[in-house]
C-alpha cells in the first residue's frame, strides 16, 4: 500500500510539473503574437520585406494576361475571408473571389475570380488584365438597378503578417464579359479599411462599417457612404450631433431594404479596466484593455431619394432608425455568423462563442446551426433538417380499374375543363395562362425546358447532418438554394481552413448536397504546438478516458436531423429571455394571422398554393391597382404576373410557421388535409356514389 501511495504522487508530481511547463510555452507562445504587429511599425518577418513593393509585383504579373481567359479549373483551393455572391444577371452562376490562407506559418492572398456554373457543376477559373489585387476582408454588392457587382476595400499583408495593408480602391465587375474595371469617383471616397459589408438600394451602393488596423491600434469604423451608380459619385451624409447611430463595429449584417437596409449584430473591441486590486500598496495597478464584444442590437437605415422635380446630382437623404431587439435570437451571442439575403429574410449559419478567458487560453463554441430572420416582423426562426417525406402516389387512370374507376376520371376531367373555362373567361387568353404556367415551372424546378438533360452531371450526395461547426463561412443563395463554401474553426492554438461547399435547398430543407469537399491541409505552426498535443494525448492515456472532441475535424458529421427538438428548446430558452416589449409585439405578427389574403397550406407546393388561389390573387392585385392608380388598365398577362409574385412572397413569408405546422402534423400521423368545401361539384359527386 504505501509503494501504491508513492506512486501515486510521484505521477500526481509529473503531471503537475508538465502542466506548469504547458502554461509557461503558451505564456511564450501569447508573447510571439502580440509582437506580430511591433508599435514601432517594423516587420517583424523580415526587415527587408516592402509591402508595396510585393503588391507592385503583383500588378507586374498582371499585366502578363494580355485578355480576359476563363477555363475550366478545380475547385478554389482553400481560404477565409473570400466573399461569394450569386449572379446579378444569370440565376445558374455564383461568383467566388478573394480570401486568404494561414497554414500556421505563412499567409497567402488570393485575387483570382472563380465561377461555379450550377447545372453543369463545373468550375472555371478567370484571369484578367486588369483585376483587383490580392486581398481579404473586403466587400461586395450586387448593383440594384444597375446588373453590375461591387467591390470596395479589403486587407493584405506580408507572407508572416509583420505587416499590414489596407486598400479604398472601388471595383466594378461585369458579371457577363467578366471585365474588371476599376471606378475613378468624383470627390472624395471612403477611407481605406476591412471588414466592412455593403448592399444596395434602387441606384445607390451603401457602406458601412469596417476596421482600420494601424501598427498602434485597430479602429473600428461607423461611418456611413453612399455611391450614386448614375453620378458615379461617392457622399457621406452628414448626421445631427444628436442624431442616434449604431456603435463602430465589423464582421456585421447588412441586408437590402424596400426603403433602405437593415443591420443586425457585429463585432468590435471596446476599452475596459482590468487587473489590479483596490487598496493595498504594491499591489499590480488597473490597465485599460480592449475587451472583445458582439453586438446584438439592430438598425434601419432609411434612404430617401431625391423627387423627380430635383436636380439631376442631388443627394438622397438618410437617418438611423433603432428597432427592438429581435424575437428569438439565435443564443449565445455569437461572433462570425454569416448572413445571405432571401426574399425578405436572412439566412444565418454558424459562428463562434468566446468564453472567458483562462491561463489555458480562451475557450471557445463554435455552431453549425441554421437561422431564418424575417425583417420585416424582426424575429428568428431555427431551421432544421427533415428528413425526405413518403410521397404517395396517385394511381393513374389506366391503373384504376372497373366502371368506378372509369367514372373517377370521367369526372376529373369535367372538372379540370370546367376550371379552365372559368378562367379563361374571367382573365387572360390561352397565351397567358401558358406564360404563368412556364413560370411557375421555373420558380419550382430551376431548370430551363430546353436544357439538355443528358449532359447534366451525376447526383451529388445528400446527407442529413448539418455541415461541421465553424465561422465566417461564406455564404449566397440562389434560386431559393443557399450555398456554403469554407468558413474556419480553431482547436487550441490551430486553426482550420475548410475546403469544401455544400447546397441545402431552403424551401424544402430535405438535406444537405455536398458540391465538393477536400481533406484538410496540415497545419505547420510551431513544435510547441505537438509537443503540447503529444503531453495532452499522454494525459489522456494516463487517465484512461475518452474524448469524443478530439476526432478528426474534417469530418463533416455535427448536428443530425435528429437534433430537431435541440433547437426548438434552444429556440423557446430564446423566447423566454426576449424582453417582454418585443415579445408582446411580435407575438401578434404571424405571418399566419387574418389579414384578408391566402394562405399556404401544411406539404403545400409553391406552383400549388398559386393555382388553388391564383384567381383570388388576381382579385388582390386588381384591387391594389384601383387604389393605386385609379383603375388604370392593364393587360391580363402583366396582372397574371403580379398576381404570382405576391403569391411567392407571402408563401416565403409564411414558410417557417407553415414548416411547423408540417412538423406537428408529420408527428400525428398526417400527411395531407383536403377541404372537401372548396372541391364544390367533385365532392357532391363522390358522395352521391
Amino acid at each position: 500500500m504505501a509503494k501504491d501511495k508513492k506512486d501515486k504522487k510521484t505521477k500526481a508530481a509529473a503531471k503537475k510539473e508538465r502542466v506548469a511547463q504547458k502554461t509557461e510555452k503558451k505564456a511564450k507562445q501569447k508573447e510571439k503574437k502580440q509582437q506580430k504587429r511591433p508599435k514601432d511599425g517594423n516587420d517583424s518577418d523580415a526587415d527587408d520585406v516592402d509591402i508595396d513593393a510585393v503588391l507592385a509585383e503583383y500588378a507586374k504579373q498582371q499585366e502578363q494576361f494580355l485578355k480576359i481567359t476563363e477555363v475550366v479549373s478545380d475547385p478554389p483551393s482553400p481560404r477565409a475571408s473570400a466573399t461569394l455572391l450569386a449572379s446579378p444577371s444569370n440565376d445558374n452562376e455564383l461568383f467566388l473571389f478573394g480570401g486568404e490562407y494561414y497554414n500556421g506559418a505563412l499567409a497567402k492572398f488570393f485575387n483570382d475570380l472563380f465561377v461555379y456554373n450550377i447545372n453543369r457543376d463545373e468550375w472555371r477559373k478567370v484571369t484578367s488584365p486588369n483585376s483587383p489585387l490580392p486581398r481579404s476582408g473586403h466587400a461586395w454588392t450586387r448593383g440594384g438597378n444597375d446588373r453590375g457587382v461591387y467591390l470596395f476595400g479589403g486587407e493584405f499583408s506580408s507572407p508572416k503578417q509583420g505587416t499590414f495593408y489596407h486598400y479604398n480602391d472601388f471595383w466594378r465587375l461585369d458579371p457577363g464579359s467578366r471585365e474588371w474595371a476599376r471606378i475613378e469617383t468624383k470627390g472624395k471616397g471612403p477611407p481605406a479599411r476591412s471588414g466592412h459589408r455593403m448592399t444596395y438600394f434602387k441606384q445607390y451602393i451603401i457602406l458601412f462599417g469596417g476596421f482600420q488596423d494601424t501598427s498602434q491600434q485597430t479602429k473600428y469604423l461607423n461611418d456611413v457612404w453612399i455611391y450614386d451608380t448614375a453620378n458615379f459619385k461617392w457622399h457621406e451624409p452628414k448626421l445631427p450631433l444628436t442624431a442616434q447611430k449604431p456603435d463602430a463595429r465589423s464582421s456585421f449584417t447588412f441586408l437590402p431594404h424596400d426603403t433602405g437596409a437593415v443591420i443586425f449584430s457585429g463585432y468590435s473591441r471596446i476599452k475596459t479596466t482590468a487587473g489590479g486590486k483596490q487598496g493595498g500598496k504594491g499591489g499590480p495597478a488597473a490597465r485599460n484593455v480592449l475587451k472583445p464584444m458582439v453586438h446584438q442590437d439592430t438598425w434601419f437605415l432609411r434612404i430617401v431619394p431625391p423627387g423627380s422635380d430635383s436636380p439631376a446630382d442631388s443627394l438622397p437623404k438618410v437617418h438611423w432608425e433603432r428597432r427592438k431587439r429581435p424575437a428569438n435570437p439565435p443564443n449565445p451571442p455569437r461572433a462570425g455568423a454569416t448572413m445571405a439575403y432571401h426574399k425578405g429574410r436572412g439566412i444565418q449559419f454558424g459562428g463562434v462563442h468566446d468564453v472567458e478567458e483562462s491561463e489555458e487560453g480562451m475557450d471557445s463554441d463554435f455552431f453549425n446551426t441554421l437561422f431564418a430572420w424575417n425583417v420585416e416582423r424582426n424575429r428568428f426562426f431555427p431551421l432544421a433538417l427533415r428528413k425526405p417525406r413518403a410521397q404517395n402516389k396517385k394511381p393513374t387512370n389506366a391503373e384504376r380499374g372497373g366502371r368506378r374507376g372509369r367514372g373517377k376520371a370521367d369526372e376529373e376531367e369535367l372538372l379540370r375543363n370546367l376550371a379552365a373555362l372559368e378562367t379563361k373567361g374571367r382573365l387572360g387568353d390561352d397565351e397567358d395562362d401558358e406564360s404563368v404556367a412556364a413560370k411557375l415551372k421555373e420558380s419550382t424546378s430551376g431548370t430551363p425546358e430546353d436544357e439538355d438533360q443528358s449532359d447534366r452531371p451525376p447526383e451529388k450526395a445528400v446527407i442529413y447532418e448539418m455541415p461541421h461547426a465553424r465561422f465566417n463561412a461564406q455564404l449566397a443563395v440562389q434560386d431559393d438554394v443557399l450555398y456554403i463554401y469554407g468558413g474556419t474553426f480553431e482547436k487550441g492554438d490551430r486553426e482550420f481552413t475548410f475546403d469544401e461547399m455544400f447546397a441545402i435547398d431552403l424551401g424544402k430543407l430535405d438535406g444537405v448536397k455536398e458540391i465538393f469537399r477536400r481533406e484538410l491541409e496540415d497545419w505547420q505552426g510551431s513544435e510547441d504546438e505537438d509537443s503540447e498535443d503529444e503531453e495532452e494525448n499522454e494525459d489522456d492515456e494516463g487517465s484512461g478516458s475518452s474524448d469524443e472532441e478530439d476526432d478528426d475535424v474534417a469530418s463533416t458529421a455535427a448536428t443530425s436531423v435528429s437534433a430537431g427538438p435541440s433547437v426548438a428548446a434552444e429556440s423557446k430558452k430564446n423566447d423566454a429571455e426576449d424582453d417582454a416589449t418585443a415579445t408582446e409585439k411580435h407575438a401578434s405578427s404571424s405571418a399566419l394571422a387574418e389579414d384578408g389574403l391566402p394562405h399556404p397550406r401544411p406539404f403545400e407546393s409553391r406552383s400549388d398554393f398559386y393555382a388553388r388561389t391564383g384567381l383570388d390573387w388576381q382579385r388582390v392585385v386588381m384591387d391594389m391597382l384601383a387604389r393605386t392608380y385609379g383603375g388604370e388598365a392593364r393587360a391580363p398577362k402583366e396582372i397574371k404576373t403580379m398576381a404570382f409574385e405576391r403569391a411567392e412572397e407571402k408563401w416565403w413569408d409564411c414558410r417557417e410557421e407553415i414548416r411547423a405546422l408540417e412538423d406537428e402534423q408529420e408527428q400525428a400521423g398526417i400527411q395531407e388535409v383536403v377541404s372537401l368545401a372548396e372541391r364544390g361539384e367533385g365532392g357532391g359527386a363522390g358522395r352521391r356514389r
